[in-house]
């Protein structure tokens, strides 16, 4: 039996008094928070969630993420972090897809206006029957709704966690994947535990350290490489909701912070900003590694970066079904610029062709793994778990290869991901949506190449005859149903798209004469 809070609850005992989260205004011990955690527990046992019961949240990194993240672990149920951009009908979906009990939302008028889009979700939703807010000027006229200070003052500082199995869900993390609408991952007590803990030998994380989250917590990379690391070995963390390059220096100098993780647009914009008070070598005498995920660093940002801040970066590879870490650049071991690094420990790794036939070094192909971290499956999904995972090999959909010494190299993403600024955009679910307006006939959706974010977004339309709209106009109406990361920028309006002989939408196409003016 295992139960992934323990990481928590052994770090109460070990380093009762150190702190353990902040937001840079309220501090909380390793035992404030272990006692917060099991009186959010004893809460929701209360009102009658038991083991296996879903639990999802729309929180950003402030200090109840990990306390309600802690206390639904030791009640033996399931975490759904959900996306704090997502809009009402996208929240309902993954209430619904999830079949959530209860719901946390954080809503602020001024920084995250989200209250109006969570409640409508879920009253909508067939199995939630408890909304909690964190938000204590939020009004709502309705007996299932909670505020969640009143929710848990009066229940108890002791909490005996469920005794769940190792391969038990622990937290169920929604990817568009390669295929369809999103999906959840069904990812074990032991899968996070074990990625924490191999995260934490590769980092040597240590009670000394102080940890920025920014990464935000909903996604897999931020909430194993640093939240559950962190916590398994005692370290200090500092929350921030919201990334800013200005605040992010001034906190890492007024914190000391040790450890920053971010992804390609965080070192890029942190690269071209110049704070007027803050000398470059006040954030180099703090931190002592840097670490960058979810798409991949350009190879000069990465050696600006360095030269700049005299500070090592390293970068590695992962997706959500792999919870997250597959591979990581490793001082110990050696890294390379541009490599996505190593196997970790205890994962295997190999390129293999179409047919599934294991190529030589140098060959690109599809990057595939098995190992402690693959995922349990995905959700109520038996085929799309079959099709993705053959023989406990998972199948990433990435191209990449082989070096000599071991080291992997990604190629390409899967043709119709889009990797905005680190986060992964699925097409289809775009082109879904934009399909429900009445002047459009056809669109296709590409990512193009971005400076700044990677890659940007792109509709290509094909307008009903007799129907207009302007540009402006429809990225209006996308913007207002989709999250903020996922609606085209561009949209590039034509007689018709290129089609194969199967009837097939060629992306390809698309993207190539995209090129071709980037390139006049």
């Amino acid at each position: 039996m295992f139960n992934l809070s323990l990481i928590l609850e052994d770090s109460a005992r070990r380093y009762a008094n150190h702190v353990a989260i902040s937001d840079g205004k309220i501090e909380m011990s390793y035992t404030q928070l272990n006692q917060q955690v099991n009186r959010l527990a004893n809460a929701l046992k209360n009102i009658g969630l038991i083991s296996g019961d879903k639990i999802a949240m729309s929180v950003p990194n402030i200090i109840d993420f990990p306390v309600i993240y802690y206390a639904v672990l030791k009640l033996g149920a399931i975490v759904v972090p959900l996306n704090i951009l997502l809009k009402k009908d996208e929240i309902l979906y993954h209430l619904d897809d999830s079949n959530a009990k209860v719901y946390f939302c954080y809503s602020n008028e001024e920084t995250l206006p989200i209250a109006d889009q969570c409640f409508y979700a879920f009253n909508k939703a067939s199995q939630c029957t408890h909304f909690i807010t964190l938000d204590q000027n939020i009004q709502f006229v309705d007996e299932r709704i909670m505020h969640y200070n009143n929710f848990i003052k009066s229940h108890s500082n002791e909490f005996t966690s469920a005794q769940t199995g190792a391969d038990n869900t622990a937290v169920l993390v929604y990817t568009s994947g390669t295929t369809g609408l999103p999906k959840g991952a069904e990812l074990t007590h032991f899968n996070l535990f074990c990625n924490a803990q191999l995260v934490a030998d590769l980092f040597e994380t240590s009670n000394r350290d102080v940890q920025l989250l920014v990464l935000p917590l909903f996604h897999i990379f931020g909430m194993t490489t640093l939240m559950n690391a962190g916590i398994y070995r005692g370290a200090k963390h500092v929350l921030v909701p919201r990334f800013d390059p200005q605040t992010i220096m001034e906190i890492i100098v007024q914190q000391n912070i040790t450890v920053f993780a971010g992804v390609p647009t965080m070192y890029w914009a942190l690269l071209n900003f110049h704070h007027q008070q803050l000398r470059d070598e006040d954030i180099s005498n703090s931190l002592r590694l840097c670490v960058s995920g979810g798409a991949s660093l350009a190879v000069k940002v990465l050696q600006d970066f360095q030269d700049r801040f005299n500070v090592q970066v390293i970068e590695g590879y992962g997706m959500s079904e792999g919870s997250p870490v597959v591979t990581f650049n490793d001082i110990r071991l050696g890294f390379k610029p541009g490599s996505i690094g190593l196997p970790v420990w205890g994962v295997d790794v190999k390129i293999i062709d179409q047919d599934g036939n294991t190529l030589p070094n140098y060959e690109t192909g599809e990057l595939v793994f098995r190992g402690h971290n693959v995922m349990k499956g995905y959700y109520n999904k038996h085929t799309a778990t079959e099709e993705a995972i053959e023989n406990g090999w998972m199948h990433s959909g990435d191209v990449a290869y082989r070096d000599d010494e071991g080291f992997y190299f990604i190629v390409d993403r899967t043709k119709d991901m889009i990797i905005r600024g680190g986060m992964n955009v699925y097409s289809r679910e775009i082109e879904e949506i934009m399909m429900k307006h009445p002047a459009i006939s056809l669109v296709a959706v590409i990512g193009i190449p971005d400076e700044k974010l990677g890659e940007e977004i792109k509709a290509v339309v094909v307008l009903k005859e007799q129907e207009e709209i302007s540009e402006d106009e429809l990225i209006c109406w996308t913007k207002d149903r989709l999250a903020k990361y996922k609606y085209p920028r561009v949209i590039h309006f034509a007689n018709a798209l290129p089609i194969s002989a199967t009837g097939k939408i060629l992306k390809k196409e698309l993207r190539a004469a995209d090129n071709e003016k980037l390139n006049k």
